[in-house]
């Protein structure tokens, strides 16, 4: 498993973590009185910062590793930044319309996440069949012009040893944290990027 992939597992278990607590506490604040919220708050204060810490840090590194930022992703990330101040301010005056609010830009930024991760074709290669031209417009970001550069845990394809049905199969349905291309890339296309990568190996 690659450093990115581990640190991408962190994130997404602090990420789940993160959401658990807060609906917990929000919760507790529409429906359980104040002393049931402040023995919560006390049991969790502890876990609450070393998830925080661990979600912010394990993205922060993700963002230094991603070859684009999407437009999706730049609003996702500033729904986070807004929802941790309205979060401190709600839980702290007991505001329920707040803390409702800071959830809601929680849950919207982790959809726009995951909205983020769809690959899209480029229009201009959308019908192309021409691998080099295919790999550059989808491949090239993470693994490089020559296959090498290993962004957000991209396997080094000049020494893969897959052969052309394998690495069809990886494009078309993804692997470790590479996102899947069915239904994006037809399957003569995948194959014509798999003959292209095997021409990369040494």
């Amino acid at each position: 498993m690659t450093t990115f992939a581990i640190i991408r597992f962190v994130h997404l278990i602090s990420v789940i973590t993160f959401l658990f607590i807060y609906l917990f506490k929000t919760y507790k604040l529409l429906f359980q009185t104040v002393e049931q919220q402040a023995s919560f708050k006390a049991k969790t204060k502890v876990l609450e910062m070393i998830v925080s810490a661990l979600f912010l840090l394990t993205g922060g590194y993700m963002l230094t590793q991603i070859p684009e930022i999407k437009p999706m992703m730049y609003i996702k990330i500033a729904l986070v930044l807004a929802s941790i101040p309205i979060a401190i301010i709600a839980y702290k005056r007991s505001n329920k319309l707040l803390a409702i609010l800071s959830l809601v830009l929680i849950i919207a930024s982790y959809g726009l996440a995951e909205m983020s991760k769809k690959p899209r074709i480029d229009k201009s290669t959308a019908e192309s069949m021409d691998g080099a031209t295919l790999f550059s417009a989808n491949c090239s970001r993470c693994h490089g012009d020559d296959g090498k550069l290993g962004l957000t845990g991209a396997s080094d394809l000049s020494v893969s040893t897959l052969d052309e049905a394998g690495v069809m199969s990886v494009i078309l349905n993804g692997r470790g944290t590479m996102t899947p291309y069915k239904g994006v890339l037809s399957d003569e296309q995948a194959k014509v990027i798999a003959t292209y990568i095997l021409g990369l190996r040494k």
